[in-house]
């Protein structure tokens, strides 16, 4: 790999890893990159989740005070994004990308919608909850809500990118707590989504990883996960979610031009 190639693809990973603690979509920087060097998309797209597992880590640790007394919530959900994650790799080892190139806008779509209204979805859910007449009926939503973090990690299995913003804006919407408390959790399910893809790969697919690019990314995605977590973790509500919504518009249309080429 010459001098030039990994310091781009250094920090590229640098610059994932920041993102992708405060909000997800950090593939969006380092696969275009790679391919841009002259990677093939299916060893790009592999050799990245597994670089970025070490930034999802270094995240999830720097929001462990967000996930304090969530335990219970965790252990019910954790499980649903795993299975959704072998799900997905064995998707993006069996099928053609294009099938969830045409999906994946959608879901962004959907995904920043729940983002910015999650305010006022999250008081409905809870003003359904404590009403006596729909209390029955709305026990359904913890069901809905462990399904949707199962199929969010089918996509990040399959896809890897912009899953975060997927997560975010479905615990937002259907977990008690505040963004930043979706936000934590998040930074958890797609850390064990991104170990399982990754576990996949190195069994299944392990002609097809460049180590050197999962090497690079891992050690600049590590520094990147602890710089995102110290400054999400300052943001407040409203302009977290106003960066959710960029970085969302900007998967979209890298997403979209990708129909379009």
């Amino acid at each position: 790999m010459e001098f030039l190639n990994s310091v781009f693809i250094f920090f590229a990973g640098l610059w994932a890893g920041t993102i992708n603690s405060v909000v997800g979509s950090g593939t969006l920087v380092t696969f275009p990159v790679l391919i841009a060097l002259g990677y093939a998309p299916v060893t790009a797209s592999i050799s990245n989740a597994m670089g970025l597992v070490a930034g999802s880590a270094a995240g999830a640790w720097g929001y462990r005070k967000e996930m304090a007394g969530r335990g219970k919530q965790l252990l019910r959900l954790l499980p649903a994004s795993l299975l959704g994650g072998i799900s997905g790799a064995y998707l993006l080892l069996h099928l053609p990308e294009k099938v969830f190139h045409y999906a994946a806008p959608v879901l962004i779509v959907l995904a920043l919608l729940m983002v910015v209204f999650q305010p006022r979805l999250q008081q409905w859910v809870r003003n359904r909850e404590e009403n006596p007449e729909h209390a029955l009926r709305d026990r359904s939503h913890g069901f809905l809500l462990v399904f949707l973090v199962y199929l969010a990690g089918v996509y990040g299995g399959y896809f890897v990118a912009a899953q975060g913003i997927l997560l975010v804006g479905i615990l937002g919407v259907f977990m008690s707590g505040t963004i930043q408390n979706a936000n934590a959790m998040k930074n958890i399910l797609v850390l064990g989504v991104n170990v399982v893809a990754a576990a996949s790969y190195l069994l299944f697919a392990s002609g097809r990883i460049d180590w050197a690019v999962v090497g690079l990314i891992a050690v600049s995605s590590l520094a990147g996960g602890v710089i995102g977590s110290k400054v999400g973790r300052r943001l407040s509500p409203a302009v977290l979610r106003g960066v959710i919504f960029t970085l969302g518009l900007v998967a979209l249309g890298f997403m979209v031009a990708n129909l379009l080429k």
